[in-house]
């Protein structure tokens, strides 16, 4: 496949922009070649510089869940352009969002709106900290939280340690606050809340965690997280700015049955439009400035564009057949998909969840970050530039989850099938021609 406009305009962007992204993932580090750069979407499929065209199923990392340029977004966003764009000063749209947001996630009493995940979970902590009087936080190997100093922290040498920095530029006083465990370990979890209880003001997870691939919970392990945190005098915040609206309407706390203290929310909740929300209890909520103490601040949070995108996606996601119809399309497609790796004899584990899919190149159970990195990357890596080739853009690495959308059709799927079968058969032709390439 011929790639001209999008190499050069790689080469442009290495000459004014930091690296030649904006977000690392994009570069393509992980799965070798140069990035593909987009000029249109629609529906399911998004449209390259060189015209190709491809089944999507990043969709811009979960947030649309409608497709791209669905006409109800669209016309909301035009609408309100007209109007203005940012004022700095209170909307009503905000109000409707907020109010739309409380009726799908009952744990959430009072919300307050970001310009970004990033920003909702590095609130949230500098809030549980400012309710709790407590420094330390808890987080699980592999859960991604963002690009925040407190969330770029490696497990130490053994599970009572404390973190270390993994980003020059994070301070070891920093590292010293948060403690990483292994994610679905809830014998960790207790050594650290017996040796550190008094000290820890959350535990912060991605329920499902989404960014080292899709790992689901063992059973019984949030339901441990939530005992926990109760009986220590601990927040717990679940971290759906992913699985939000994604995996159920009301997320994961809802196919879990299981509250946390604390949520937060993005992608989705703007409509595909940057926007981050955090919310919860209402006494732990009224301890944010200008009400409480600790402060928290965003001139464009809340901007009329993100709201009238997140309340258009909202109204659409009301409808109880958009979830039945979005999980029946992402069984199909990894029924499918499993269907044609069992075929070739690749080995594989496929796992979904609601709307979100992960298919992971390894014979053996993945439960947390060493178990993801077991599996064969190389392999990914070649799997997607042959499926690329074939028109299906899939994530650009191993360790991130998949997308579907209401725009996904059934000939949409059996697209991607086909592509998946005619690039294990070309894999399967280049390994018999040259011995030893896996």
């Amino acid at each position: 496949m011929r790639l001209e406009r999008s190499i050069s305009a790689f080469t442009r962007a290495r000459n004014v922009i930091a690296g030649g992204v904006n977000s690392p993932v994009r570069a393509f580090k992980a799965v070798g070649g140069s990035p593909v750069f987009m000029k249109s979407g629609s529906g399911a499929t998004i449209c390259d510089l060189d015209d190709h065209e491809y089944v999507d199923y990043v969709m811009s990392w979960g947030a649309l869940v409608l497709g791209h340029a669905h006409p109800a977004v669209v016309k909301a966003i035009a609408s309100v352009a007209a109007r203005g764009t940012s004022f700095g000063a209170p909307t009503e749209l905000e109000s409707e969002l907020a109010e739309l947001v409380r009726e799908f996630f009952p744990s959430i009493e009072r919300v307050r709106f970001v310009s970004s995940g990033t920003e909702t979970t590095m609130s949230a902590i500098r809030l549980a900290r400012g309710f709790t009087g407590r420094e330390k936080i808890v987080k699980f190997a592999g859960c991604y939280h963002g690009h925040a100093d407190a969330f770029l922290i490696a497990a130490g040498s053994g599970a009572l340690t404390n973190g270390v920095p993994n980003s020059p530029g994070v301070t070891r006083g920093t590292a010293h606050d948060t403690l990483v465990l292994p994610y679905n370990d809830v014998t960790a979890v207790r050594h650290a809340f017996d040796r550190h209880g008094g000290e820890i003001a959350a535990i912060i997870v991605e329920p499902y965690a989404g960014n080292m691939g899709l790992v689901l919970p063992e059973p019984g392990f949030l339901q441990t997280l939530r005992e926990i945190a109760t009986q220590s005098g601990a927040l717990l915040i679940f971290d759906e700015v992913m699985t939000g609206f994604r995996v159920a309407p009301g997320g994961v706390q809802e196919r879990e049955k299981i509250l946390p203290d604390l949520t937060t929310l993005g992608k989705i909740v703007g409509g595909g439009l940057p926007v981050g929300a955090f919310g919860g209890r209402a006494d732990v909520m009224q301890h944010l400035s200008p009400q409480g103490p600790v402060y928290q601040a965003g001139t464009l949070s809340g901007n009329p564009l993100a709201m009238a995108a997140g309340i258009a996606t909202l109204r659409q996601l009301q409808d109880p057949a958009t979830y039945a119809r979005l999980d029946a399309t992402t069984a199909s497609l990894c029924d499918g998909l499993s269907s044609v790796f069992r075929q070739h004899d690749v080995a594989h584990r496929t796992y979904r969840a609601g709307s979100m899919f992960c298919t992971f190149f390894t014979t053996d159970a993945v439960l947390d970050l060493d178990s993801a990195m077991r599996s064969d990357t190389q392999f990914y890596g070649a799997y997607f530039h042959g499926m690329l080739d074939r028109g299906v853009y899939l994530a650009p690495s191993q360790f991130e989850a998949g997308f579907v959308s209401t725009a996904h059709a059934p000939a949409d799927v059996d697209r991607t099938v086909a592509a998946a079968d005619a690039t294990l058969h070309a894999l399967a032709a280049k390994m018999h021609a040259t011995p030893g390439v896996r």
